[in-house]
């Protein structure tokens, strides 16, 4: 599968799983929203920056994000591995602000405690039928 074809199957999915890795160097998996945009190999993500995963990814940047669609009899998935950025700048904030956004940050896009996690990808597998395919970004 095309690195275009995971993106797109990642920006059709409600939810994203994404792993970091704690400080005695175990993984940790939490569900998230979807993302907020996607750009190129990019993935933004928003969330709190007091989270522990926060503080995870600025002591250590590897991650990996996890997508899946579930039917009735066909299951979809693609994990993506790569690094993760906190951005606490103004203009990243404003980019992947939304209106629904100030029922959790009360002061609004400047809120300290709201920041955007920049996810770029390096590889990827995706699963489907029984079968994985390997992609690089």
């Amino acid at each position: 599968m095309e690195t275009a074809e995971i993106l797109k199957f990642a920006s059709e999915q409600k939810t994203a799983f994404i792993a970091s890795v704690n400080g005695q160097g175990y993984p940790v998996i939490r569900a998230m929203l979807a993302p907020r945009k996607i750009e190129g190999n990019e993935i933004y993500f928003t969330t709190n920056t007091s989270s522990n995963k926060v503080a995870q990814f600025m002591q250590n940047g590897k991650a990996c994000v996890y997508f899946y669609k579930r039917g009735k009899i066909k299951y979809q998935g693609v994990s993506i591995v790569g690094e993760m950025q906190v951005c606490t700048d103004q203009q990243t904030k404003n980019e992947n602000w939304r209106f629904g956004d100030r029922l959790f940050y009360k002061k609004g896009v400047t809120d300290p405690d709201y920041c955007v996690l920049k996810f770029i990808c390096k590889s990827a597998e995706y699963y489907c039928d029984l079968k994985t395919e390997k992609a690089e970004f």
